[in-house]
């Protein structure tokens, strides 16, 4: 994988806004730490070297196993080759409760499926709904 074809890390950023939340979830001002601009940024650039080495390190294991596309699996054996092992067991426990969300996301969409009703019938439920709300607020 090359800078080329992906482009390069001056492309690659993390959202500014969600790093400051996360850094002042573990560093609360109450702590009296404090986290400047300058070692966010720091933070972000060294995040994205890591994501990029991992996703680098993937891509080129799931390349020897010809496959397409970066699975879970992959990535833990990435974290593995490159001496980060310790997380695998963490990320394992999140790609599973993602997998939960992901199910409970499709249970929903089934739901609607499931209902019998027409695409016709549902807009005029939902139209109905609507009527009733702006009847009750307004």
């Amino acid at each position: 994988m090359s800078d080329r074809e992906f482009g390069s890390n001056d492309d690659l950023s993390l959202p500014k806004a969600t790093v400051q939340k996360i850094v002042t979830e573990i560093l609360p001002p109450s702590s009296g730490l404090a986290f400047g601009k300058d070692a966010r940024d720091v933070l972000i650039e060294c995040c994205v070297e890591f994501i990029t080495l991992i996703s680098s390190e993937a891509n080129d294991i799931s390349e020897k196993e010809s496959k397409k596309t970066i699975a879970c699996e992959h990535i833990t054996k990435a974290l593995e080759a490159l001496g980060f092992g310790e997380y695998v067991a963490d990320i394992m426990e999140v790609a599973n409760e993602h997998k939960e969300q992901v199910k409970g996301r499709e249970k929903k969409a089934n739901k609607l499926e499931q209902s019998g009703l027409t695409t016709e019938e549902l807009l005029a439920l939902q139209e109905e709904a609507f009527k009733d709300a702006a009847q009750r607020h307004g």
